[in-house]
């Protein structure tokens, strides 16, 4: 017997011995009181009421009698010389449940109420009765072993009803009352996952880190023939969807050894020390499973930074679990065989002592795929799709970048959803297309606008368009729409980039966000008059400004230097906050250069669009007639109406500079 079925045991004889307790207890201070001694008077008082004619019905049973009576009183008379305490349920509504009988009103004949004596031997008591014409009769004395059964049975149902719950819903696993400092983590091998490394597409380096560990602990002789020691600790890092957890389940179906799954939330509890003692009993686990893996999903949710500003926001709970996992980690007693594996997409906020090594000696970077990672991803998601010919996932996987994995398998999912919608055998490229737009833009809305309000979208997204167009660095224009989306949009400009991109210079941003003026440009320059449609597209661009001065370095005025906070220093919204230390002064010449960049690019789109006016009707009539547009629709109408003109050349706002990773360029607006 383990100390697990022990303690359900204990539990369960503790919690009968004290339900019996509190049965004899009931039985005692208020059943038999309440059924009984409520209303039982002295046998000299039932004489009395029979000599005074006050008796209505009397009932013999067993050992006592039962009769009715109407008196003036409810107070019994006492013996002389003794004192008789009142009966609880006597004296007009007294006692501890009056309502049972209650006072007559003034003038109300008195009630008739039940009374019992216990019975003695009186032989003129047949007589008696006879003479006051009373009526009386005799029930069989009730089974009082049944009796006594049933009155502790019954209360005793609701008891073990409530022991069963808590038995089998909260003692049958490790979550139950008794054991809630035990560990969450779920043992898991490659059976139960089904999940190996040839499920996984676009992390190719992940891989090729994870296997040599898993050969580590296959076979150590290897690394230790030469002195290479197992790491203790490997952290997973990457965007929301790359595929982390899955790599993680990938190494459970690889790995010959146990694997312990658990997420960073099931430390978290209400209760003091509860955090400290799940991580405690988790490593004991894998101290008696060595070698094994322990992978912990969403570490962030303990591992947050201790030295963050602002104590008062401090969690004594969530640093108590994080100070035991650094000292089970890398502590005094050894962990050999025992390898944590760690996810979050948040390393900035996580402790440093969690980070160095000899706890997390290996920080492996999941990225976003690749164009080819994106291509094995979409072999990976569609094996058991059936695709129509004309699919081109090498296409797909092109205007992709900046999708995750869980993006491409959403996608996936999503045009087999629509080719069954139109009763299709096979997924089309037209599929995609639309699962694309829907993952992009959302679901379109069949509610259609009113004629006005649709030709002012129509301009609004021409002009997007048409500036994505005519400026060199911009991504190509896939499709524009003027139906109205899920989400909110009235109309979406897409644009699809033909290869992967990681830097992007100056002037490449400054001109994305004329792109991003090209709209609001367009209702200037047609109907001389300003809307509400670009009030996202103002809040993209200044975000984008604001990280050109503050984060990238690109203002002449302020120089390079970077203004924001470090990434523990707190974020409002989507933006970083500014550093405490800068003075007011210079935050307003951050503003004033933010308000700069976003009226040169302004103006840039107004020039354009005024140059190219025949180009932007054109391209706003044909969305009017269609609903949408395709880039290549745009490309013609463009060579057609600027044929006899010469080329526009743009003239750089900025000088050449670095850039930063570049975002995922679909966009919808």
């Amino acid at each position: 017997m383990d100390e697990k079925q022990r303690k359900q045991i204990g539990f369960s004889i503790g919690y009968f011995l004290l339900a019996l307790l509190g049965l004899w207890l009931l039985q005692i201070f208020f059943i038999q009181p309440f059924l009984i001694n409520q209303s039982e008077v002295p046998y000299s008082q039932f004489r009395q009421d029979l000599a005074e004619g006050k008796i209505d019905t009397v009932t013999f049973s067993g050992d006592r009698i039962f009769y009715t009576c109407c008196r003036e009183t409810d107070t019994p008379s006492a013996p002389e010389g003794e004192a008789v305490e009142t009966p609880t349920v006597e004296g007009g509504g007294g006692g501890l449940f009056p309502w049972l009988n209650p006072p007559p009103t003034e003038g109300e004949a008195q009630p008739l109420r039940l009374y019992n004596v216990v019975a003695i031997d009186d032989p003129e008591l047949t007589n008696d009765l006879l003479a006051a014409d009373v009526t009386f009769s005799a029930e069989a004395p009730a089974n009082d072993a049944l009796v006594t059964l049933l009155a502790w049975l019954i209360p005793l149902l609701p008891l073990v009803l409530i022991w069963y719950f808590l038995f089998r819903r909260l003692g049958g696993d490790r979550a139950n009352v008794l054991s809630i400092g035990k560990s969450k983590a779920r043992e898991i091998s490659g059976e139960l996952t089904g999940i190996t490394f040839a499920d996984v597409g676009g992390a190719e380096e992940a891989e090729v880190e994870l296997k040599e560990i898993i050969d580590f602990l296959r076979d150590p002789s290897r690394f230790t023939a030469i002195g290479a020691k197992l790491p203790k600790g490997v952290l997973l890092v990457g965007p929301p969807g790359t595929g982390k957890t899955l790599l993680g389940k990938a190494t459970a179906g690889e790995a010959g050894v146990p694997f312990f799954s658990l997420s960073g939330s099931d430390f978290v509890e209400m209760f003091v020390g509860v955090g400290a003692a799940r991580v405690r009993d988790l490593f004991e686990q894998a101290k008696a499973k060595a070698p094994c893996i322990v992978f912990i999903d969403e570490i962030d949710a303990i591992g947050q930074s201790r030295s963050t500003v602002g104590a008062i926001m401090t969690n004594d709970e969530r640093e108590q679990t994080l100070n035991q996992l650094l000292a089970e980690m890398d502590g005094f007693e050894p962990n050999n065989g025992v390898v944590i594996m760690a996810a979050t997409n948040r390393p900035e906020i996580l402790d440093k002592a969690l980070l160095r090594p000899g706890r997390f000696d290996r920080q492996i970077q999941v990225p976003l795929p690749t164009e080819p990672g994106r291509r094995e991803i979409l072999n990976i998601h569609t094996r058991n799709v059936k695709l129509a010919p004309d699919v081109d996932l090498d296409r797909i996987a092109q205007i992709t970048p900046g999708f995750s994995g869980a993006d491409l398998a959403n996608i996936v999912n999503e045009a087999a959803l629509l080719a069954v919608r139109q009763n299709r055998t096979a997924v089309t490229m037209r599929d995609f297309d639309l699962a694309i737009e829907r993952v992009v833009a959302g679901l379109q809305r069949k509610t259609p606008l009113r004629e006005e309000v649709r030709r002012k979208v129509a301009y609004h997204e021409g002009g997007h368009a048409l500036v994505a167009s005519l400026l060199p660095t911009q991504d190509p224009v896939h499709k524009v729409s003027i139906i109205p989306t899920a989400r909110g949009a009235l109309g979406y400009t897409m644009q699809m980039p033909e290869e992967d991109q990681y830097l992007l210079g100056e002037q490449a941003l400054r001109e994305r966000m004329a792109v991003m003026l090209g709209g609001r440009a367009a209702e200037l320059v047609v109907f001389n008059e300003l809307s509400t449609g670009a009030a996202n597209d103002l809040e993209k661009v200044t975000q984008l400004a604001r990280r050109m001065v503050t984060e990238f370095g690109m203002s002449e005025k302020l120089g390079p230097v970077r203004y924001v906070a470090d990434a523990g220093m707190g974020y409002l919204g989507t933006q970083a906050a500014l550093r405490p230390e800068l003075g007011p002064e210079t935050a307003t010449r951050i503003d004033q250069e933010v308000r700069l960049l976003v009226e040169q690019a302004h103006e840039q789109a107004v020039e354009l669009l005024r140059t190219h006016l025949p180009a932007l009707h054109e391209i706003a009539r044909v969305l009017q007639k269609e609903e949408a547009i395709s880039g290549e629709q745009i490309k013609q109408i463009v060579a057609q109406t600027t044929s006899e003109q010469a080329p526009v050349e743009t003239t750089p706002l900025g000088r050449d500079g670095g850039g930063r990773q570049a975002e995922p360029p679909p966009r919808a607006g």
